[in-house]
């Protein structure tokens, strides 16, 4: 018998409960996997509250992970037992142990630890595809990243730093901007106190920039638009601050005939080849430090309740790791 965290029904953090719960062997094409170390993501919260709708009861939540390979199934080519291994998806990660699809695993480079690997999984491969497959990022790039603070934020905020773009970052607080400021995002805007859209066009001399990457929602539309150049990308990829309104696409035409995409990870890593090179293009960055994963708060996995109250109330900085 190990441990999970499950939900029962949508609510708030406190429907998250640690209970006991058997694994099982490992079927065809999976193995069993003994987590170190746990990632925590907002995602997981709209599993919780039910934003993102699950028809079937009790869930494990949980979308990242590294661990131990301690079971493999039939069928399961190029993995043994005591593989380190890493993954973003599918869900049930927050448990001690688990059961997963072997071809959702990568193997994880021996200069990077449980706890890294965990912390920047899914944000890091959202950071690898945000910035090298939906818009291909590089010195000539003028980006705005809201949340420069937040755990992609900051891993986006360096890699494209390393690109050579000029990075233009949204946070809620001097600590945060400082934060943000020493990890590559060389303006920031503190949101509660000015007005993005004027500083950004202060800060490009009324130009604007080619990208704005956007996963608050309702509280920076239309706002993010009014920061793009003509023909800019508005790449809204997330929504922690509530459901976008329906959007009327003339807006992108009276705009400056603007570009507007909603992408997901793991559209991006569907194919087992892209998901090798997505992670694999970032364990690289990370290996030669141009990438620095700022694992900035930790949680026992039992506390999950805890740690979604402080990820809501914006408490946290960087990733967040829960440790089973």
């Amino acid at each position: 018998m190990t441990h999970a965290i499950r939900i029962h029904k949508t609510g708030g953090p406190d429907v998250l409960q640690w209970e006991d719960v058997e694994v099982g062997e490992p079927a065809r094409g999976e193995v069993r996997l003994r987590q170190h170390a746990v990632g925590l993501n907002y995602i997981d919260v709209y599993f919780r509250t039910g934003l993102y709708p699950n028809d079937v009861f009790p869930i494990i939540p949980g979308m990242e992970g590294a661990g131990e390979v301690i079971a493999v199934g039939p069928g399961v080519g190029g993995l043994e037992t005591g593989d380190r291994v890493a993954y973003a998806g599918p869900i049930g990660g927050y448990a001690e142990e688990r059961l997963i699809a072997a071809d959702r695993l990568v193997k994880m480079p021996d200069t990077i630890d449980y706890q890294t690997a965990a912390a920047m999984m899914l944000q890091g491969m959202t950071a690898q595809y945000l910035l090298r497959r939906t818009f291909d990022v590089g010195p000539d790039t003028t980006l705005l990243f809201h949340a420069a603070a937040g755990g992609v934020g900051l891993i986006a905020c360096q890699w494209a730093s390393h690109l050579g773009a000029t990075v233009i970052g949204t946070v809620g607080s001097e600590q945060k901007a400082e934060l943000a400021r020493a990890n590559g995002c060389q303006h920031t805007i503190l949101y509660k106190d000015e007005d993005f859209v004027e500083r950004v066009r202060e800060i490009t001399g009324g130009e604007g920039c080619d990208v704005v990457y956007d996963s608050i929602g309702k509280d920076t539309f239309p706002g993010s638009l009014d920061c793009l150049k003509p023909l800019g990308l508005w790449v809204s990829f997330g929504q922690s601050s509530g459901a976008l309104p329906d959007i009327n696409l003339g807006i992108l035409a009276q705009k400056g005939s603007l570009f507007a995409t909603r992408p997901t990870l793991f559209t991006y890593v569907a194919k087992r080849d892209d998901l090798v090179a997505t992670a694999n293009d970032l364990f690289d960055v990370v290996s030669a430090g141009h990438v620095k994963i700022a694992v900035n708060q930790t949680y026992p996995l039992k506390d999950a309740a805890t740690a979604h109250r402080d990820l809501e109330a914006r408490k946290t900085t960087g990733s967040t790791v829960l440790l089973p």
